[in-house]
Order: C-alpha cells, then structure tokens, then sequence
C-alpha cells in the first residue's frame, strides 16, 4: 500500500512538471473576425479569441488611445503594383510589412530585396500559402522555415519575426507552433475585400473604405494586386495625416509592449 501512494505521488509530479507541448493544443478551426463600428472606433473580436490573444502575444490592434496607423501588405503573388506603392511609400517617408509567399519570392526576388533595403518589414505569409489548421506541425515548421531562408538568400538578413496565416485561418496549436518557430501572429482591424482583381471598382472605392474604417491603433490589411489601393495610396497617406494620423512599424508597435498586448473582451 505504502509503495503504491509513493507511486501515485511520483506520477502525480511527472504530470505537474511535462511540457506544455505534452498537452495536445486544440486545431479548433477559427477564421479571423473583428466587427466593424465606425466613427474612429476601435472595432472588437469575437470573445472567445481575447484570451488565445493573450496567451500568445498575438496582436490585431495597436494602443487605441493614439492615433497611429500599422499599413501591411500581403503578398501572394505579384499583378503588376507593388513597384507602385514602394514608390509611393518611399515618397511620403511611411514604413509598411510585406507579408509575402515563396510564390512572390521565387517570382520577383528584388522585389522583395527593396522592400528590405528600403526599410520595410518582410514577414512570413507561408512558402505554399496553405490553410495552416490542415497540415501538420513539421508542415507548418517547413513553411516558414522556408519563406525565412529563401528571404536570406535574397537580402542577406534573417530577421523574420511576424507571421499572417493565409485567409486568417488559425487555431490554437497553429499559433503556438509558430511562437515557437520565433514569430509573433500579426492579424489586422481593417480591411475590405481588395484582393479580388475580378472586382476592382477604381481608386475611390478604396480610399472611401480605408477612410471610413480608420481608427486608432489600425493594423491596416492591404493586398497589393489590387489596382485600387496601388492609385488609392497616395492621396490616403497625405489626407490621413492631415487627420493627424502618424505610420508606424510593426517594430515600433512590439517595442511599446514591453509585456503581452492585454485585449479584454467587451
């Protein structure tokens, strides 16, 4: 009997003190979401995301008691902009990160090269753009190991720290794969459908949807297919900062947090 309460004891302790990872993290399925409000206000998420938010440093949003704006792009593949809007983000002096596939770097590496010169963040969007919550763990490893060393054999850096999931797609075990791959989930709080080359309706349709979603602390989604943000930019920049909107990094956003962003549910 006395061996037997010893015995139970010392599982007891081995399971107190296993790995996080002996504990199967939930693939639930999610799809990034956040709920428009309008009037410079910061829109919110589902609930049941603040927590995994928080768990994993993960950010949507920056300090909403600044009005200060995150421009991001993704990369999928190259329609013919991106040239564009470097020129015109080298031109206003505003930063940006390119989240970009292996499919826009094995395309138009000096594309991808510039971003980096000109001081932009290069982040991770996947090597074959795959839906990360149906593909194993080694899987996903693979994906943005590759991205990361195709993106060094272009410039010569290895700094990559932010990921997007392709179509906002995630789950707890996806997000915590990649914390341990060294990257910080960068989701957004506006964007509109952009990415559909099939349906571009002209600049102004773009600018009156960045306009009327902006917000402080906007993490901005863009797509650089779209001929509509490409002729749109410009004039966005200058009459947001008319606003008195500033363009900040991602880098500057991950500074100020000096612990995990803390979002609360409303």
């Amino acid at each position: 009997m006395k061996n037997k309460a010893i015995w139970a004891v010392i599982i007891i302790i081995g399971v107190l003190f296993l790995p996080q990872k002996a504990f199967a993290l939930s693939n639930e399925r999610h799809e990034w979401y956040f709920e428009k409000r309008g009037g410079e206000q910061p829109p919110v998420t589902d609930k049941k995301f603040y927590s995994l938010l928080n768990k994993y440093g993960t950010v949507f949003i920056g300090d909403t008691s600044k009005k200060e704006i995150y421009l991001t792009f993704d990369n999928g593949y190259e329609n013919g902009f991106t040239d564009n809007v470097l020129n015109v983000l080298k031109s206003k002096k505003v930063p940006a990160a390119f989240f970009v596939t292996g499919q826009f770097m094995k395309t138009h590496p000096e594309l991808v090269k510039r971003m980096a010169e000109e001081g932009h963040i290069v982040g991770n969007h996947t090597y074959h753009h795959p839906e990360m919550t149906s593909v194993s763990d080694e899987r996903i490893k693979t994906e943005l190991q590759k991205v990361k060393s195709r993106y060094k054999e272009i410039t010569g850096k290895s700094h990559m720290i932010y990921v997007r999931p392709p179509k906002g797609v995630f789950s707890e075990r996806t997000i915590s794969i990649a914390k341990d791959e060294g990257y910080t989930h960068v989701f957004w709080s506006l964007a509109f459908p952009d990415w559909d080359t099939n349906r571009q309706r002209g600049w102004q349709y773009s600018y009156n949807q960045i306009m009327k979603q902006i917000h402080p602390g906007s993490i901005l989604l863009l797509h650089t297919v779209s001929k509509d943000n490409s002729d749109a930019l410009g004039k966005v920049i200058d009459d947001l900062k008319k606003r008195g909107y500033t363009f900040k990094s991602l880098d500057d956003l991950k500074a100020a947090q000096l612990t995990p962003a803390i979002f609360i549910a409303p």
